[in-house]
Parts: C-alpha cells; sequence; structure tokens
C-alpha cells in the first residue's frame, strides 16, 4: 500500500470525524435552543462550532471540547489531503 492511499484513507476518516462533530454540536446548540438551519448545515458548521465555542466559555470559563474535536477534524483533513494528492501526483 502507497504511502499516497494511507494518506488519503485518513483524511476521508476525519472527514467522518468532522461530520459526527459537526453533528455533535449542532445537537447541543439545539438543545440550548438555538435555530439551525439544516439545508445548509455544512456551510453554516464553522459558525455554529463558533457559536458552540462562545458558549461554552461564557458557562463553563472554558471552551468545550467538541470544538477541539471540530477543528483538529477539519486540520487533519486538510493536511492528509494535500499530502496524498501530493504524493499522487509524484508518483509514489
Amino acid at each position: 500500500m502507497s504511502l499516497a492511499v494511507v494518506f488519503a484513507v485518513v483524511a476521508f476518516a476525519s472527514v467522518a470525524w468532522n461530520v459526527v462533530s459537526t453533528i455533535m454540536i449542532v445537537r447541543w446548540l439545539q438543545e440550548k435552543g438555538h435555530k439551525v438551519n439544516f439545508v445548509l448545515i455544512k456551510a453554516l458548521a464553522p459558525v455554529y462550532a463558533h457559536h458552540y465555542k462562545r458558549i461554552t466559555l461564557e458557562e463553563a470559563g472554558r471552551v468545550g471540547p467538541l470544538f477541539f474535536h471540530w477543528i483538529i477534524s477539519i486540520n487533519v483533513t486538510l493536511f492528509a489531503g494535500i499530502l496524498a494528492v501530493v504524493l499522487l501526483m509524484s508518483g509514489r
């Protein structure tokens, strides 16, 4: 198995991780009484994540753990995806 395939699998796994963390953030916001637009959920995911961050910071004095899951999964997806494409283009 080539290294490009490994990074592609990591990228797809982190996309799934991001989807799950986004759903958990949206459910948390709904439980707190905030309206959520399900038609544009992926476009508004950064807005919802930052609302979650702001609310948890105000309530508990620290940022909630779901925000870190969301932000790390986005960065892993970006990093692994770029590496997979670069390795595929270079023929490795």
